[in-house]
């Protein structure tokens, strides 16, 4: 099937645009940027079409051969790599197409498009890869094309800032990973995914903690990192600094979903450790609640859509924690269409006010930008969960699965299901309806064609694409597809968005007063979540300070300064005082230098004689 081709296609277009590019007119750069990511996908739907119940496996070399550790480069395709590489190829395909719109008129075009293929080619390696190390070679290089994405802006301090966050907090996860996969060896001998899915299914249940649940818990971290979880989710909102494009691609559709396939990959490990299950369940549910809380509050309409990434993200976890692992891909699926929509909506709402992106600076667009409007209205009911949206079927599987597991879990649930609602059309409302509150020197104008065609394309699949039915694809390789639908439950969980939809239409259309009424009512509370409940001013005073003062009194005041310095320093110091004193011989008399022969000779002559006396 040559797999090795579909990451292949973007790297040459990387090196291509990354070598020759600063030469190349634009209409090449596009070319090669576009054609090489839609060949992709078009190998991609080759390879479904040729998919059966057994995965396809193809090995090119031996990469690491160490006593007992071999690790061949080795890609292989199953139904949930597969559902992963139509996302990552289809999806990457529309958004390089909007992106060729967005960025007519920035600087660094041939680097953007260079990074952009880069991230694909990282992303395929690590959904293809048969080995963890070399997944986590993917892994790696799409946080390294993260961080050169989020800091593409690099003369503004506010992007490098970002890009350095997302780079740290990505290391942080990354070694939990790294010693999940030290375990990993260690317990089975092997890197390889199928020995070690193989051998833990060999095992026992864990109902205390073992082995499994420190190499579970430890993909956790590593997902968390990746996934933008509780505690490490505080890059993300930060990473909107990045182009438009890379909100869409990076922390909407691919990479922030990689810690979810990691996790879901690895079912066979949580399913033997309860222990680490719970703690997925229970991590995801707590982050889609407070992700969710400070959406509700935000003004920058692409951080409205990154709070509103991490508590999707959240749900996604919860659905593997309850064991619902085809569910929680589901909603990976509906929410690449309807969240890169809302990303690449929202840069088409920037394009027409001219880069403004505070939601209270709009108002008024639905009937100055209309297919936007359209579109982002779609993306918001499928978001919601309204009826029969590709939303409302992932989301009702996962709420499904929540109740059977543990039914405060789906009520919890249920009340972020709302809050989403309410967030995304306060979002929405304050965007394109009323009067227009901005200050643009030129009238705010439709997106060339070039962006809103894939703005269609999304808006299609957001309110159809629930249709697709992954779950029972998926079954053959994550087990059964999910709970018996109860209409009680299905109805309870539709109602949430539906009154959460009501809600923000009442507040922000019908008596626009409310909000501020409850602002000032509840102000402590208003300005605790407004503030995103302190937590990255909790971060620097408890982590970031303490490492700056520690690093300035113990590594620069006590290693550097005092010992090395004070090494190098009390040599020198030593050596000059030693010098100081031969220098006296140096007087250049020549009666002195006489003198110093006679005394050097009489010494000699007297060592001598001792010597010879004493023999």
């Amino acid at each position: 099937m040559n797999l090795w081709l579909i990451p292949t296609l973007p790297l040459i277009g990387a090196a291509v645009n990354g070598l020759f590019g600063r030469r190349m007119p634009r209409m090449a750069i596009n070319a090669v940027a576009v054609l090489s990511v839609v060949a992709s996908f078009l190998l991609a739907l080759n390879v479904f079409n040729n998919l059966g119940d057994q995965p396809i496996v193809e090995r090119y070399f031996t990469w690491i051969a160490s006593g007992a550790l071999t690790i061949p480069v080795e890609f292989a395709v199953d139904r949930l790599t597969m559902v992963m590489l139509l996302i990552v190829t289809g999806i990457g395909s529309l958004i390089h197409v909007y992106a060729v719109g967005y960025m007519a008129h920035e600087g660094g075009y041939y680097r953007f498009f260079s990074y952009l293929n880069l991230f694909m080619f990282f992303m395929l390696v690590l959904v293809l890869a048969n080995n963890y190390l070399l997944l986590f070679v993917g892994w790696e290089g799409v946080g390294l094309c993260s961080y050169l994405l989020i800091g593409f802006y690099f003369l503004e301090n506010w992007a490098t800032s970002a890009g350095n966050k997302a780079f740290i907090v990505n290391r942080i996860g990354d070694f939990g990973f790294m010693l999940a996969m030290l375990l990993m060896f260690n317990q089975f001998g092997s890197l390889d995914i199928p020995v070690v899915l193989e051998g833990a299914k060999a095992l026992p249940v864990e109902h205390s903690a073992g082995m499994l649940t420190a190499i579970g818990l430890l993909l956790l971290v590593g997902a968390a990192g990746k996934s933008a979880q509780i505690p490490l989710y505080v890059w993300l909102p930060d990473a909107m600094a990045g182009p438009t494009p890379v909100s869409a691609l990076i922390h909407a559709a691919t990479m922030v979903t990689a810690g979810v396939y990691v996790v879901a990959r690895s079912s066979a490990i949580f399913t033997h450790a309860p222990i680490a299950m719970d703690t997925v369940a229970i991590i995801g549910l707590a982050t889609a609640v407070m992700a969710a809380l400070i959406g509700v509050l935000q003004n920058d309409i692409k951080k409205v859509f990154a709070y509103s990434t991490v508590s999707q993200l959240g749900y996604m976890f919860l659905a593997l924690g309850v064991g619902a692992f085809s569910a929680g891909i589901y909603h990976v699926m509906t929410h690449a269409f309807f969240k890169a929509l809302l990303f690449l909506g929202a840069g088409s709402v920037i394009h027409a006010l001219e880069g403004e992106q505070d939601i209270r600076n709009m108002g008024g667009l639905r009937s100055k930008i209309p297919i936007t409007f359209v579109t982002l209205m779609a993306a918001g009911l499928a978001i919601a969960g309204f009826p029969y949206t590709s939303g409302y079927f992932s989301k009702d599987e996962i709420l499904l699965a929540a109740h059977h597991h543990s039914p405060w879990m789906f009520w919890v649930g249920v009340f972020t299901a709302g809050l989403t609602a309410f967030y995304v059309f306060r979002c929405l409302l304050l965007t394109f309806f009323g009067e227009y509150r901005g200050h643009a020197h030129h009238p705010p104008h439709e997106s060339p064609p070039v962006m809103w065609i894939p703005l269609a394309i999304l808006a299609v699949l957001s309110l159809g694409g629930g249709f697709i039915a992954i779950p029972h694809y998926l079954e053959p390789v994550l087990g059964h597809a999910g709970q018996a639908h109860d209409p009680t439950l299905v109805i309870i969980a539709t109602s949430a968005g539906l009154i959460g939809i009501a809600i923000a239409a009442w507040m922000y259309l019908i008596a626009p007063g409310v909000p501020d009424a409850i602002a000032r009512t509840f102000k402590g509370l208003y300005n605790f979540v407004y503030n995103k409940f302190y937590v990255d001013e909790a971060y620097n005073a408890a982590v970031i300070q303490p490492v700056i003062e520690g690093s300035r009194i113990f590594l620069w005041r006590g290693v550097d300064a005092g010992l090395i310095d004070g090494i190098v320093n009390g040599v020198g110091k030593r050596s000059r005082g030693l010098g100081g004193i031969l220098r006296l011989a140096q007087s250049g008399n020549i009666r002195n230098y006489a003198a110093w022969v006679v005394m050097g000779s009489i010494l000699v002559i007297v060592f001598l004689g001792f010597s010879g006396g004493a023999k």
